[in-house]
């Protein structure tokens, strides 16, 4: 395993803890080796050290066990080397040779944990250093894409070094055990599955909070917003989950044609959908919490939002991982959002306070349909201060 990206947060904070927890639970075995590739320089035992520190940062207490956790980063090697640039890729080569014993390294697979700016230089440069071998597979962390236009020119690039079979588009969503409960709660229950429609079915919500700010992502954030990083990847794979249809056969391929189905499926917004049955927020301060305008990296007059709500869209294993046709169709029903926006800089942007579940408008525009958004607990701030930016 070759990850891009190894001295980042994501590696330290989820990535190793992950791959720890599958050595713990005897589900690596044998000789795997995980290559770190990152900018920042170490050699092999100092990456091991570091790595260890952090997995006792971030490993739960009762699964840790310090003889484990050594044996494990013992598996650990670490290449510094700058992934935009293509002349370190003939040394990666070599290091992979060496590592593998292999005059022609093959069932590789390469993990990028990198800003979503290197995820169409990475897999051009790896055909270029001979490494997008028949067995090998790609991960890549969302947000792929930021718009249509760009999810296509990715899925080109992609599509031209390795086969579709090859290629993870991860989406951490599916992995969570709500979602993968939902799957159960509807294929493997028959008594649900024969009301699961909208004759018994009045609607559906999807609802995802967090009660935290941006934190330190507010570069990440401000070239995003709340559509790019939850909607158009996350809550509609959720959307999918819950209205697709049964496959005729529980494969990774039937399984993801009824996803696309779902999506492809979508009605169009329109210009009324856009002006009217979409409200965006972005949280204001409140208490002891910061505005998203005060967070570190954030524009002081931003349109960024960090809230949206839609009243519309009622092991070598690829199953939950997404298709290119399945990007492809996603960003095409929330592309016009997305233009609507930059064509109409003054389209709303309402303040919420920080702590609070979302702007009123939201509120208002489920009660024209006779319904309410469910909050399983109350704000967390108890505030009437609501605005217009």
């Amino acid at each position: 395993m070759i990850i891009f990206g190894a001295s980042g947060d994501l590696t330290k904070r989820k990535l190793m803890p992950a791959l720890y927890s599958l050595y713990r639970d005897k589900r690596l075995t044998g000789s795997f080796t995980v290559l770190g590739i990152g900018r920042t320089v170490y050699s092999d035992e100092d990456y091991r050290s570091y790595i260890l520190g952090e997995l006792q940062q971030f490993v739960k207490a009762e699964e840790q066990n310090l003889e484990l956790m050594s044996s494990f980063v013992s598996h650990l090697y670490y290449l510094p080397m700058d992934p935009a640039k293509v002349e370190g890729y003939s040394q990666l080569r070599e290091r992979l040779v060496e590592l593998t014993k292999e005059v022609d390294p093959d069932n590789l697979l390469f993990y990028l944990a990198t800003p979503p700016s290197l995820y169409g230089v990475v897999p051009l440069h790896l055909k270029a250093a001979g490494l997008n071998t028949p067995h090998s597979r790609i991960i890549v962390e969302k947000p792929f894409g930021y718009d249509l236009e760009s999810a296509l020119e990715l899925n080109k690039i992609y599509s031209s070094v390795f086969d579709e079979h090859q290629i993870y588009r991860i989406d951490h969503f599916l992995g969570k055990e709500t979602a993968q409960n939902v799957l159960a709660f509807r294929f493997a229950n028959g008594i649900f599955e024969p009301l699961w429609n909208r004759n018994y079915i009045d609607y559906v919500e999807i609802t995802a909070v967090e009660n935290l700010g941006i934190e330190q992502r507010g570069g990440f954030y401000e070239t995003a917003g709340a559509l790019r990083d939850m909607v158009q990847n996350h809550l509609i794979q959720l959307v999918a989950l819950t209205a697709m249809e049964p496959p005729a056969v529980f494969n990774a391929d039937n399984f993801r044609n009824e996803v696309v189905k779902v999506y492809e499926s979508l009605t169009p917004l329109t210009e009324t959908d856009l002006n009217e049955h979409i409200v965006r927020g972005q949280y204001t301060a409140s208490g002891n919490k910061k505005g998203y305008r005060e967070e570190k990296g954030v524009a002081p007059d931003s349109r960024t939002e960090t809230y949206i709500a839609i009243d519309d869209c009622i092991q070598g294993d690829p199953t939950l991982f997404t298709r290119s046709d399945a990007v492809e169709a996603s960003w095409n029903f929330f592309d016009p959002v997305l233009r609507y926006w930059k064509d109409n800089p003054d389209a709303p942007l309402y303040g919420y306070p920080a702590g609070t579940w979302g702007p009123l408008e939201s509120e208002a525009m489920m009660h024209e349909h006779g319904a309410d958004w469910t909050n399983p607990c109350k704000n967390l701030t108890n505030t009437d201060q609501y605005c217009e930016l």
